[in-house]
């Protein structure tokens, strides 16, 4: 068991180790920037990194990838957080920071959901995705992280922020652009050592001993209001089991924020474990991610994180990086909270520019590129696909892109296949009509299906053949049973032949008159009937 628990631990410590550290600190500004976006302490932010990070990095299914703090899930619990602050100052007794111990309630039953989805092993659905909306996913993340970092190139001026100006932003894209340097020319003369670790040092080098005056990760927690980064350990929140009977009366937007929370968090860790595969040529375990990343979320709540789930940028920087096995997770993850307990002081000398130029790289990166080639080249509604959940990635957030991007690939594919049912028409000898039916037969195309038939002025005798056609599901069995039932109706007789076992099982369990009317061959179809009868057999 602990042989499975920790298969692919390591393939190459060295570079684990060096890659888990340069993640550590691209997380930092990500986990502290986020919990600022949902209005709690920075240090709430950086200790769901570690605890979402450790956790997924240990049991999850992906060794490599990289969860914490993320702005998907942060922008869906603000508005919780916020109700519930507003809620604290009315009682009678009025509780601080009510609407953050909330988010702990909340993220015990995100936790439980994401557990269940898991064992019921719904992960694998990611694997249903579409190639235009797993492009469209990745180009939408790449602008979304390109835009979260713009607002690194301001400052805070009279408590307003403001875009930096004059050497202030000249100095701001020297720095963001010599990371950027370093991170493409040095692996061009050594593979040996991690490109984003190097840039990081080199330009916090430059910044410290050069005096050279830049933006700070310290300066930036700041100016958003914290303390800094030094802390404790987590500390279990007794306290959230005591309040409890403050959500009453708002226990559906507790609920409705955990299952959206949930539901963001899956969809953006198994988009990001799919991408992962496609980068590293090899394949996680969806249904593992789901409980893993449930786990970790259960324990941010009862240890005071904000919760999370995989980060796209930070999963690229560790594989590009040559992280590969778990170690690299549990070193960032590590690592976090060794900057917190007892680094705070060095990591907060840090350049932003430094963190902003890696991102960049991480965003040329994920982009893809090749979408501007092929776009004129494929289907147009896969385009139209492809550019919307780009756009709706953006404009929206993850889950909604992607829900958004299945629905329409799902309505094309039905819509393609509704025309293709096609019956040749035949006359035997003795009279029968022969009905051949090609194509499949759902619920897109039972009204084309319908539409082929003649009830009223066919002969006395008519045969239905199904042998290149498919049956596909239940309303494709109830358009043959409705057909047949108008037939008889009619006086007249009629023979279904060639359908697979299956539709013949599920056809005489709805009604054991159509024996007379199935005609069966050793060539008939084998194939199964999606249809919850038959899922419930198998």
């Amino acid at each position: 068991m602990t042989a499975k628990i920790f298969k692919n631990f390591t393939f190459n410590p060295k570079n684990d180790i060096l890659s888990g550290l340069t993640v550590a600190l691209a997380l930092v500004p990500e986990a502290v920037a986020f919990a600022f976006v949902a209005g709690i302490d920075p240090l709430v932010g950086l200790y769901g990194a570690f605890m979402m990070g450790i956790v997924t990095a240990m049991f999850g299914g992906r060794p490599g990838m990289i969860s914490g703090a993320t702005g998907a899930m942060a922008v869906v619990m603000v508005h919780m957080i916020q109700k519930g602050n507003e809620v604290g100052l009315t009682l009678d007794m009025p509780i601080e920071n009510l609407g953050l111990q909330w988010l702990f309630i909340t993220l015990l039953l995100v936790g439980a959901i994401q557990i269940a989805a898991g064992v019921l092993r719904l992960g694998k659905f990611v694997r249903l995705i579409p190639h235009p909306v797993m492009m469209g996913f990745v180009n939408g993340l790449a602008i979304v992280i390109f835009l979260s970092q713009l607002g690194l190139f301001k400052e805070t001026i009279a408590g307003e922020k403001q875009w930096l100006q004059g050497s202030a932003l000249w100095i701001m894209l020297a720095l963001v652009g010599l990371t950027m340097a370093i991170m493409y020319f040095l692996p061009k003369l050594t593979k040996k050592l991690p490109s984003a670790l190097i840039a990081i040092i080199a330009v916090a080098a430059i910044t410290i001993f050069g005096g050279v005056e830049a933006s700070t990760v310290g300066s930036f927690i700041r100016d958003g209001g914290g303390s800094g980064l030094e802390g404790g350990l987590p500390t279990f929140q007794a306290q959230i089991f005591t309040l409890f009977d403050t959500i009453s009366g708002h226990l559906g937007l507790i609920i409705s924020t955990a299952f959206l929370l949930a539901a963001v968090g899956l969809i953006e860790s198994l988009m990001t474990l799919n991408l992962v595969d496609e980068i590293t040529e090899t394949r996680g375990s969806g249904n593992r991610e789901c409980v893993a990343q449930g786990g970790a979320n259960i324990l941010n709540g009862l240890f005071g994180g904000m919760g999370g789930c995989a980060m796209i940028g930070q999963s690229i920087i560790n594989v590009n990086s040559g992280g590969r096995g778990r170690l690299s997770g549990i070193v960032a993850a590590v690592a976090l909270l060794c900057f917190v307990l007892f680094g705070a002081p060095l990591i907060e000398q840090i350049p932003i520019a430094a963190l902003v130029g890696v991102m960049f790289m991480v965003v040329i990166g994920t982009f893809a590129w090749s979408s501007f080639r092929i776009i004129s080249k494929i289907p147009l509604p896969d385009a139209i696909v492809l550019i919307t959940v780009s756009a709706v990635t953006v404009w929206q957030d993850l889950a909604i892109a992607v829900i958004a991007g299945v629905i329409m690939s799902a309505l094309v594919f039905a819509w393609k296949n509704a025309t293709m049912i096609r019956a040749r028409k035949r006359m035997k000898e003795d009279g029968t009509k022969v009905y051949e039916i090609w194509g499949p037969l759902f619920f897109g195309s039972t009204t084309n299906f319908n539409a082929k038939f003649d009830a009223k002025n066919d002969p006395d005798s008519v045969e239905i053949d199904f042998i290149e056609s498919k049956v596909s599901d239940h309303s494709g069995m109830e358009a043959i049973r409705n057909l047949t039932n108008k037939y008889l109706e009619l006086g007249k007789k009629i023979k279904l032949t060639h359908l697979s076992p299956e539709c013949t099982s599920l056809l005489l369990k709805a009604d054991p008159e159509f024996e007379s009317l199935i005609e069966r061959s050793i060539d008939d179809p084998r194939y199964y009937v999606v249809t919850d009868a038959l899922d419930q057999e198998v």
